[in-house]
Protein backbone atom coordinates (compact mmCIF):
# COMPACT_ATOMS: atom_id res chain seq x y z
CA UNK A 1 0.00 0.00 0.00
CA UNK A 2 1.25 3.58 -0.42
CA UNK A 3 -0.33 6.84 0.89
CA UNK A 4 -3.12 7.23 3.31
CA UNK A 5 -5.77 9.50 3.16
CA UNK A 6 -6.30 10.11 6.44
CA UNK A 7 -3.97 10.71 9.78
CA UNK A 8 -5.41 11.41 13.24
CA UNK A 9 -3.42 13.61 15.85
CA UNK A 10 -4.41 13.78 18.89
CA UNK A 11 -3.52 16.89 20.49
CA UNK A 12 -5.97 17.71 23.43
CA UNK A 13 -3.44 17.01 26.31
CA UNK A 14 -2.53 19.48 29.11
CA UNK A 15 1.04 19.24 28.40
CA UNK A 16 1.74 19.12 32.83
CA UNK A 17 4.87 17.32 32.01
CA UNK A 18 6.33 20.90 30.55
CA UNK A 19 5.18 23.45 32.82
CA UNK A 20 5.63 26.24 32.88
CA UNK A 21 6.40 26.71 29.33
CA UNK A 22 2.52 24.95 28.13
CA UNK A 23 0.69 27.25 30.78
CA UNK A 24 -0.33 29.32 27.87
CA UNK A 25 1.56 27.89 24.87
CA UNK A 26 0.30 24.11 23.88
CA UNK A 27 3.34 21.75 24.14
CA UNK A 28 2.58 20.97 20.33
CA UNK A 29 3.85 24.56 19.75
CA UNK A 30 6.95 24.36 21.75
CA UNK A 31 9.83 25.01 19.32
CA UNK A 32 12.50 22.55 18.64
CA UNK A 33 14.91 24.79 17.54
CA UNK A 34 13.31 26.93 14.97
CA UNK A 35 10.33 24.95 14.29
CA UNK A 36 7.35 23.51 16.34
CA UNK A 37 6.89 20.18 17.09
CA UNK A 38 3.29 19.98 15.31
CA UNK A 39 4.87 21.20 12.24
CA UNK A 40 7.14 18.50 11.84
CA UNK A 41 4.53 16.01 12.35
CA UNK A 42 2.49 17.47 9.73
CA UNK A 43 4.82 17.59 7.59
CA UNK A 44 5.62 13.76 8.15
CA UNK A 45 1.88 13.19 7.41
CA UNK A 46 2.24 14.86 3.87
CA UNK A 47 4.63 13.08 3.06
CA UNK A 48 2.63 9.89 3.73
CA UNK A 49 0.30 11.20 1.04
CA UNK A 50 -2.39 11.86 3.30
CA UNK A 51 -4.94 14.82 1.85
CA UNK A 52 -7.25 15.10 5.66
CA UNK A 53 -5.58 16.02 8.76
CA UNK A 54 -7.50 15.62 11.84
CA UNK A 55 -6.13 17.53 14.66
CA UNK A 56 -8.44 16.08 17.76
CA UNK A 57 -7.41 19.04 20.42
CA UNK A 58 -9.33 20.68 23.33
CA UNK A 59 -11.13 24.40 23.41
CA UNK A 60 -8.06 25.42 25.12
CA UNK A 61 -6.06 25.37 22.57
CA UNK A 62 -7.26 27.28 20.35
CA UNK A 63 -3.43 28.76 19.63
CA UNK A 64 -3.18 25.26 17.30
CA UNK A 65 -5.96 26.48 14.79
CA UNK A 66 -4.48 30.01 14.83
CA UNK A 67 -1.08 28.40 13.69
CA UNK A 68 -2.15 27.13 10.68
CA UNK A 69 -4.80 29.71 10.14
CA UNK A 70 -4.36 32.96 7.69
CA UNK A 71 -1.74 35.98 8.74
CA UNK A 72 -1.67 37.96 5.53
CA UNK A 73 -0.74 41.17 7.55
CA UNK A 74 2.31 39.50 8.74
CA UNK A 75 3.27 38.00 5.57
CA UNK A 76 2.72 41.96 3.95
CA UNK A 77 5.24 43.32 6.16
CA UNK A 78 7.69 40.91 5.91
CA UNK A 79 7.30 41.13 2.00
CA UNK A 80 7.71 44.83 2.25
CA UNK A 81 11.01 44.12 3.77
CA UNK A 82 12.18 41.86 1.64
CA UNK A 83 12.39 38.87 3.90
CA UNK A 84 11.89 36.40 1.80
CA UNK A 85 13.34 33.46 3.83
CA UNK A 86 10.76 34.67 6.48
CA UNK A 87 8.08 34.69 4.30
CA UNK A 88 8.93 31.12 2.64
CA UNK A 89 8.90 29.95 6.66
CA UNK A 90 5.47 31.60 7.06
CA UNK A 91 3.93 30.19 4.06
CA UNK A 92 5.00 26.80 5.10
CA UNK A 93 2.61 27.13 7.80
CA UNK A 94 -0.34 26.99 5.45
CA UNK A 95 -1.97 23.42 4.25
CA UNK A 96 -1.49 22.64 0.75
CA UNK A 97 -4.52 23.44 -1.42
CA UNK A 98 -5.46 19.67 -1.91
CA UNK A 99 -5.11 19.07 1.78
CA UNK A 100 -7.79 19.58 4.37
CA UNK A 101 -7.58 19.92 8.24
CA UNK A 102 -10.21 19.66 10.16
CA UNK A 103 -10.15 20.29 14.14
CA UNK A 104 -12.63 17.86 16.12
CA UNK A 105 -12.69 18.69 20.06
CA UNK A 106 -12.15 15.90 23.13
CA UNK A 107 -13.56 17.74 25.69
CA UNK A 108 -12.50 15.25 28.40
CA UNK A 109 -9.38 13.32 28.94
CA UNK A 110 -10.17 10.10 28.71
CA UNK A 111 -7.29 8.24 27.32
CA UNK A 112 -5.50 7.75 23.58
CA UNK A 113 -8.36 5.34 22.23
CA UNK A 114 -10.76 7.92 23.52
CA UNK A 115 -8.63 10.84 21.34
CA UNK A 116 -8.62 8.36 18.47
CA UNK A 117 -12.26 7.57 18.25
CA UNK A 118 -13.12 11.50 18.55
CA UNK A 119 -11.69 11.64 15.09
CA UNK A 120 -13.47 8.75 13.76
CA UNK A 121 -16.57 11.12 11.92
CA UNK A 122 -13.33 12.97 9.76
CA UNK A 123 -11.85 10.05 8.56
CA UNK A 124 -12.03 9.11 4.74
CA UNK A 125 -11.98 5.68 3.40
CA UNK A 126 -9.08 2.76 4.09
CA UNK A 127 -6.71 2.76 6.56
CA UNK A 128 -6.04 5.64 8.99
CA UNK A 129 -2.88 7.00 10.58
CA UNK A 130 -2.07 8.15 13.86
CA UNK A 131 0.89 10.67 14.90
CA UNK A 132 1.48 11.60 18.43
CA UNK A 133 3.43 14.68 18.00
CA UNK A 134 5.65 14.58 21.48
CA UNK A 135 7.51 11.87 19.60
CA UNK A 136 8.94 13.35 17.21
CA UNK A 137 11.33 10.95 14.61
CA UNK A 138 13.86 12.52 12.65
CA UNK A 139 15.51 10.91 9.07
CA UNK A 140 13.53 9.30 6.84
CA UNK A 141 9.81 9.77 7.66
CA UNK A 142 8.36 6.85 10.08
CA UNK A 143 4.88 6.83 8.68
CA UNK A 144 5.22 7.52 4.54
CA UNK A 145 7.92 4.10 5.42
CA UNK A 146 4.78 2.06 7.56
CA UNK A 147 2.06 3.17 4.89
CA UNK A 148 4.38 1.43 2.81
CA UNK A 149 4.39 -1.38 4.20
CA UNK A 150 1.14 -1.94 5.16
CA UNK A 151 -0.59 -4.48 3.89
CA UNK A 152 -4.80 -4.57 4.61
CA UNK A 153 -5.18 -8.11 3.89
CA UNK A 154 -2.82 -9.54 6.60
CA UNK A 155 -2.77 -6.63 8.73
CA UNK A 156 -5.02 -5.00 11.70
CA UNK A 157 -2.82 -2.85 12.57
CA UNK A 158 1.34 -1.42 11.90
CA UNK A 159 2.89 0.21 15.16
CA UNK A 160 5.86 1.47 15.65
CA UNK A 161 8.20 0.15 17.96
CA UNK A 162 12.03 0.12 19.35
CA UNK A 163 13.58 -1.27 21.89
CA UNK A 164 13.42 -0.14 25.19
CA UNK A 165 14.83 -0.99 28.78
CA UNK A 166 13.19 -3.44 30.71
CA UNK A 167 12.69 -1.17 33.58
CA UNK A 168 11.13 1.40 30.91
CA UNK A 169 8.54 -0.98 29.85
CA UNK A 170 5.82 0.19 32.16
CA UNK A 171 5.32 3.68 30.32
CA UNK A 172 4.61 2.25 27.05
CA UNK A 173 2.13 -0.57 25.46
CA UNK A 174 4.51 -3.46 24.67
CA UNK A 175 4.64 -6.20 21.63
CA UNK A 176 4.80 -10.22 22.62
CA UNK A 177 7.54 -10.77 19.97
CA UNK A 178 9.60 -13.29 19.20
CA UNK A 179 12.98 -11.71 18.87
CA UNK A 180 14.57 -10.67 15.61
CA UNK A 181 16.11 -8.25 13.36
CA UNK A 182 13.04 -7.66 10.51
CA UNK A 183 11.89 -4.30 9.90
CA UNK A 184 8.13 -6.13 10.36
CA UNK A 185 7.02 -7.97 13.84
CA UNK A 186 3.68 -9.70 13.47
CA UNK A 187 3.22 -10.24 17.62
CA UNK A 188 0.97 -12.90 19.63
CA UNK A 189 0.12 -9.93 21.65
CA UNK A 190 0.20 -6.14 22.40
CA UNK A 191 -0.23 -5.21 26.26
CA UNK A 192 -0.59 -1.83 27.91
CA UNK A 193 1.84 -0.28 30.35
CA UNK A 194 3.02 -4.04 32.18
CA UNK A 195 4.85 -4.31 35.00
CA UNK A 196 8.98 -5.04 34.15
CA UNK A 197 8.36 -8.44 35.53
CA UNK A 198 4.83 -9.27 33.28
CA UNK A 199 6.20 -7.55 30.17
CA UNK A 200 6.31 -10.00 27.31
CA UNK A 201 8.99 -7.98 25.80
CA UNK A 202 11.29 -5.08 25.62
CA UNK A 203 9.98 -3.94 22.21
CA UNK A 204 7.36 -0.70 23.04
CA UNK A 205 5.23 1.20 21.11
CA UNK A 206 6.49 4.26 19.67
CA UNK A 207 3.85 7.18 18.58
CA UNK A 208 3.21 6.03 14.73
CA UNK A 209 0.01 4.05 13.95
CA UNK A 210 -1.41 2.84 10.70
CA UNK A 211 -4.82 1.23 11.15
CA UNK A 212 -7.54 -0.73 10.04
CA UNK A 213 -10.56 1.63 9.79
CA UNK A 214 -11.78 -1.47 11.69
CA UNK A 215 -10.38 -0.15 14.78
CA UNK A 216 -13.26 2.33 15.38
CA UNK A 217 -15.28 -0.47 15.71
CA UNK A 218 -12.88 -2.23 18.30
CA UNK A 219 -12.51 1.07 20.27
CA UNK A 220 -16.44 1.32 20.37
CA UNK A 221 -16.47 -1.69 21.95
CA UNK A 222 -13.11 -1.81 24.52
CA UNK A 223 -13.99 -0.59 28.08
CA UNK A 224 -11.89 1.46 30.38
CA UNK A 225 -7.80 -0.24 30.74
CA UNK A 226 -4.61 1.00 32.17
CA UNK A 227 -5.07 4.48 34.25
CA UNK A 228 -9.08 4.41 33.84
CA UNK A 229 -8.78 5.29 30.44
CA UNK A 230 -9.80 3.80 26.85
CA UNK A 231 -6.23 2.94 25.84
CA UNK A 232 -5.69 2.12 22.07
CA UNK A 233 -3.47 -1.07 22.74
CA UNK A 234 -6.20 -2.74 24.40
CA UNK A 235 -8.16 -1.67 20.97
CA UNK A 236 -5.48 -3.46 18.62
CA UNK A 237 -5.25 -6.13 20.43
CA UNK A 238 -8.52 -6.61 20.44
CA UNK A 239 -8.71 -6.27 16.44
CA UNK A 240 -6.01 -9.20 15.93
CA UNK A 241 -3.01 -9.38 13.52
CA UNK A 242 -0.92 -6.91 15.26
CA UNK A 243 2.34 -6.23 13.34
CA UNK A 244 5.48 -3.78 14.63
CA UNK A 245 7.43 -1.83 12.57
CA UNK A 246 11.10 -1.29 13.46
CA UNK A 247 11.22 2.52 11.77
CA UNK A 248 14.94 3.47 10.47
CA UNK A 249 14.43 6.82 11.95
CA UNK A 250 15.62 8.74 16.12
CA UNK A 251 13.02 8.91 18.23
CA UNK A 252 13.03 11.85 20.51
CA UNK A 253 10.54 11.65 23.78
CA UNK A 254 9.84 15.72 23.08
CA UNK A 255 7.09 15.54 26.19
CA UNK A 256 10.02 15.52 28.33
CA UNK A 257 11.90 18.36 29.28
CA UNK A 258 15.63 16.66 28.52
CA UNK A 259 14.14 15.18 25.24
CA UNK A 260 12.84 18.22 23.66
CA UNK A 261 16.48 19.90 24.29
CA UNK A 262 18.40 16.74 22.94
CA UNK A 263 15.59 17.15 19.65
CA UNK A 264 16.38 20.53 19.59
CA UNK A 265 20.34 19.92 19.49
CA UNK A 266 19.80 17.11 16.41
CA UNK A 267 17.50 19.71 14.52
CA UNK A 268 20.32 22.37 15.30
CA UNK A 269 23.03 20.07 13.76
CA UNK A 270 20.49 19.23 10.80
CA UNK A 271 20.47 22.92 9.97
CA UNK A 272 24.27 23.26 9.93
CA UNK A 273 25.33 20.55 8.22
CA UNK A 274 22.43 21.39 5.46
CA UNK A 275 23.64 25.24 5.48
CA UNK A 276 27.28 23.82 4.89
CA UNK A 277 26.13 21.86 1.46
CA UNK A 278 24.57 25.05 0.33
CA UNK A 279 27.19 26.98 1.10
CA UNK A 280 29.90 24.82 -0.42
CA UNK A 281 27.31 24.68 -3.85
Amino acid sequence: MAGLKTVIFPVAGMGTRMLPATKVTPKELLPVYDTPLLQFAVREALDAGATRLVMVSHPSKTAIEDYFGPCDDLLAELQSKQKDALVRAVRATNMPADVELVFVMQHEQKGLGHAVLCGSDAVLDGPVGVILPDDLILGAPALAEMADAFDERTMGSLVAAQRVPRDKVSSYGVFDCADGDATVLPAKGFVEKPAPRDAPSNLAAVGRYVLSPAIFDALRATGEGAGGEIQLTDAIAALGRVHAYRFSGTRYDCGDKDGLVRATLAVQEQRGRAHLSVAAE
